[in-house]
């Protein structure tokens, strides 16, 4: 009998739709289904509408250091540290990310040259995934942009870690407008349980291992003069 005892495990959804609550969320409604998927498997779960926050550009851990009255994001990212499993959602404008996702990605950013307590970078252990709505093309394009940013600042990356819903091309229903067809999609439907299922899997994986092995990958042994088999060949 497989072991499909998550409870060890926590994650965090961003929902980075640009419409502030109580406004619905076509992306909150796809959400909704892979929390569901986590929740029945005692995942603790979390869900934060970024709109609904102050949440200033820019790069750095706190931006009123920058003149900006207030920044919400520090109490966003201590929940990001907190969880095995980041999921941002997003919807398509434009063929591209939503600017609140974009946003979120560069906030992340400003953390990600801290280390953990192995000498690595802090993101180092935790997974992710991305879930894409809207009705106009780009989903593949926002999650691959997503995605490699996350693997990029750290994350593990499982396979098939994005899914999504589009209608059809020009202006329509959304995914969770009666009648669209959304929360009916099988394809919709099977990607987004494979990419739950991977993230929870990878995620316990890396928890029940301690993480990704502190060898080859530490910035202060880096520093400190140890270059791990790198052969620095002289140039000829």
């Amino acid at each position: 009998m497989p072991d499909h005892d998550f409870s060890d495990l926590s994650a965090l959804f961003l929902n980075c739709t640009l419409k502030p609550s109580p406004s619905p969320s076509n992306t909150q409604a796809l959400m909704d289904n892979s929390i569901a998927i986590m929740e029945a498997n005692g995942v603790a779960v979390e869900t934060i509408r970024v709109a609904d926050r102050e949440v200033p550009p820019g790069v750095d851990e706190d931006m009123t250091e920058h003149g900006f009255e207030r920044d919400d994001w520090p109490e966003i990212q201590q929940k990001v540290f907190d969880a095995d499993i980041l999921v941002i959602g997003t919807p398509i404008w434009l063929g591209e990310k939503s600017s609140i996702c974009t946003r979120v990605i560069e906030r992340l950013y400003g953390y990600s040259g801290n280390l953990n307590e192995r000498g690595q970078w802090v993101y180092y252990g935790r997974v992710g995934g991305v879930l894409v709505t809207g009705n106009e093309d780009g989903i593949k394009h926002v999650a691959m942009n997503t995605l490699y940013s996350l693997q990029h600042l750290g994350y593990t990356i499982p396979p098939q870690a994005d899914a999504g819903w589009i209608g059809e091309a020009g202006p329509g229903p959304s995914y969770s407008d009666p009648g669209s067809g959304g929360p009916e999609n099988e394809f919709t439907q099977r990607n987004t349980t494979f990419m739950t299922w991977n993230l929870m899997h990878l995620a316990a994986m890396l928890r029940r291992a301690g993480g990704i092995p502190a060898y080859g990958n530490q910035r202060a042994e880096w520093d400190a003069g140890a270059r791990f088999d790198h052969p620095n060949p002289e140039y000829r």
